[in-house]
């Protein structure tokens, strides 16, 4: 049965025992989930089941919503950091004035560097 014990809610486990919801990895609650939907498409539940496991499967639910949204806020925040690290670093090999860079773009590209005697 799904209830709220403090502000963590839980739900039954598989082998008699109290689950919170808020401890179970993505994919165990998703496999949870997964068995309540199954149970409900079959059509056969107890009514005192059926009350239960939509409260357990909205338990999930949100939990799992909460996730998400916590990990896009995250992502949203790291993205630009990685982003910002790797155009420094695109920068600095990009500075004119670093002649090694200059040598090792022309190595890079054949030999060939604006400075070498021969072009044109």
């Amino acid at each position: 049965m799904a209830t709220v014990s403090g502000d963590k809610k839980s739900a039954s486990g598989g082998e008699g025992g109290v689950v919170e919801v808020d401890a179970l990895t993505y994919s165990e609650a998703g496999a949870q989930l997964d068995a309540i939907i199954e149970e409900f498409e079959t059509g056969v539940i107890d009514v005192d089941r059926l009350v239960e496991q939509l409260e357990r499967a909205t338990d999930i639910v949100d939990e799992l919503d909460r996730r998400l949204r916590r990990t896009r806020m995250r992502v949203e925040e790291l993205v630009p950091r990685l982003e910002s690290i790797g155009q420094t670093e695109v920068d600095l090999r990009d500075d004119p004035g670093d002649e090694e860079d200059g040598e090792r773009e022309a190595e890079d590209s054949g030999g060939i560097h604006p400075s070498s005697p021969g072009l044109f």
